[in-house]
């Protein structure tokens, strides 16, 4: 037997100490008791990282800034947008497209000119928004059970908003339809793919569902830029999907519903008229512009026992309800 070489020897004992110099290290304090540990901050009970997320409100009548939790925010808007007394399910789906309104607008951006920096306005131009104290005024002794139960639809679907392909739905609204909703390119002229023009039979029922306005002949002539003849009150050349007035000639001139709609200042754009006298007697069916949700088909769709859900996505095509962290880190929101 040849005798082991002292090179061999030397890596052995080396090979040895290696493993067991970690041991070493770590033997002493096998015994020891901690003194402390690296912490992890954690959410409260109940708070999520939406929360986080503040909306600056230019308040247009008091020309100051309101800044406030977005779903602080979102329970005004829907307490100034929708009639308190209407189904918890159709709130519920109020809630959801003020939410997607706000979260939209603070990823993309949307009115430059408002000034010290507001995300919204507290306008048409935007979404109406009330404060309590506003709240209190109007509802007066049924402010407490009225705003509970916005606050509670609010919560209900806190942090969930509409999307289409992953990104915040334009959630178009309206009071109440002819009985069908608008292709948004029929009033709009550009195409969105989930705003389509859908039945909406509920609407029916709404206060607002027909209604006739009188204007001079003189008032009706100078707003329309027109001069009408005796015999022609003009002809319906087409309408839309939705059945409200595409295009119509009136005097010679050509205009769209919407034009029509706008400098009459009518309800709606499915419109037709009479003349009697020295008057033209305008009846409208629909209140709004009939682009996405109707409200009181909503709350019609409640009634029936449809979930805010079922509201959302039957007004609203192909879209999803999701939380906002599904499509973006609620800390970039909180941050802007």
């Amino acid at each position: 037997m040849k005798p082991i070489k002292p090179v061999i020897i030397a890596s052995i004992l080396v090979l040895a100490f290696s493993f067991l110099i970690p041991a070493l290290v770590v033997l002493p304090f096998q015994n020891e008791k901690a003194s402390g540990k690296l912490n992890e901050k954690k959410q409260p009970k109940g708070e999520k990282e939406t929360d986080s997320i503040q909306v600056s409100v230019y308040r247009s009548m008091e020309k100051k800034i309101d800044r406030m939790p977005m779903e602080d925010y979102v329970a005004g808007v829907v307490a100034a947008e929708m009639p308190a007394q209407f189904r918890m399910e159709a709130l519920k789906a109020q809630a959801l497209t003020a939410r997607t309104f706000i979260v939209n607008r603070l990823l993309y951006g949307g009115n430059s000119d408002l000034p010290q920096n507001a995300d919204v306005t507290d306008t048409v131009n935007d979404q109406v928004y009330l404060s309590n104290d506003e709240l209190k005024k109007i509802w007066g002794k049924q402010y407490r059970a009225k705003l509970n139960k916005i606050k509670k639809a609010v919560s209900a679907t806190k942090g969930e908003i509409i999307t289409y392909h992953n990104k915040p739905i334009d959630a178009a609204f309206f009071s109440t339809s002819n009985g069908y909703t608008e292709n948004a390119k029929d009033y709009w002229t550009n195409p969105v793919p989930y705003l389509k023009s859908v039945k909406s039979p509920w609407d029916k029922t709404s206060p607002k569902f027909k209604k006739e306005t009188v204007i001079s002949v003189p008032v009706f002539e100078q707003k329309l830029g027109i001069k009408l003849s005796s015999n022609d009150m003009g002809t319906v050349l087409s309408r839309t999907k939705g059945k409200r007035v595409a295009k119509i000639q009136i005097a010679g001139n050509v205009f769209t519903g919407r034009q029509v709609r706008d400098k009459l200042s009518l309800p709606s754009s499915d419109f037709t008229w009479v003349r009697k006298g020295n008057e033209i007697v305008v009846t409208t069916k629909g209140y709004g512009h009939g682009v996405g949700m109707s409200q009181y088909g909503a709350n019609g769709m409640a009634k029936e026992g449809k979930d805010y859900k079922a509201i959302v996505t039957y007004y609203y095509k192909g879209v999803e309800i999701v939380p906002i962290d599904a499509i973006v880190n609620p800390r970039m929101l909180a941050e802007k």
